[in-house]
């Protein structure tokens, strides 16, 4: 049923021959996997229901991954934790093919990486933060304020702005 070449390749060639309800359900525990061209997750678990419908099958994914990330504030790399939660049909005829345009293939083996993938990718937020405590870099000498204390004085003002601060007090 699996792909050992790779995991996400999944045949299903015998749901053909299922009545519409029969569900199966698919398990997942991989340790790494490349998601070309530039997805690499680790510690993968999850399972894939996927259900025989009157209009073909219906798959159903839950899945837990890590993925590398750059702190936005330190810039430290970290271990992200994403999930995701979704649904695709992949249509047995072409007039049935919902807005995934998902068909399902004559032989039938799907791959689940491109939907994975992108269902990842969309889960990932674009300022990824190592932690909500991180103090970020130095603005004077940017060092990760998270490691050490720096103690510039911050209140330096420009001479021709110093007339502006004035008017303040």
């Amino acid at each position: 049923m699996v792909d050992h070449n790779n995991q996400l390749r999944l045949n299903l060639g015998y749901f053909t021959n299922l009545q519409p309800g029969d569900s199966r359900v698919i398990p997942f525990d991989i340790p790494y996997i490349h998601l070309s061209p530039d997805l690499d997750l680790t510690d993968i678990n999850g399972n894939a229901q996927f259900t025989r419908t009157a209009n073909g099958v219906l798959a159903t994914i839950r899945i837990k991954a890590n993925v590398q990330a750059e702190c936005v504030r330190c810039l430290r790399e970290f271990t992200l934790p994403l999930e995701v939660d979704f649904k695709e049909l992949y249509a047995s005829k072409r007039d049935s093919v919902s807005d995934s345009g998902l068909l399902f293939p004559e032989d039938g083996r799907i791959d689940l990486s491109p939907l994975l993938r992108e269902y990842m990718l969309l889960e990932k937020p674009i300022n990824s933060i190592c932690s909500a405590e991180c103090k970020g870099l130095c603005p004077v000498c940017g060092e990760n304020l998270n490691e050490v204390e720096c103690h510039h004085n911050e209140t330096t003002i420009d001479p021709r702005m110093e007339i502006l601060k004035k008017l303040l007090d």
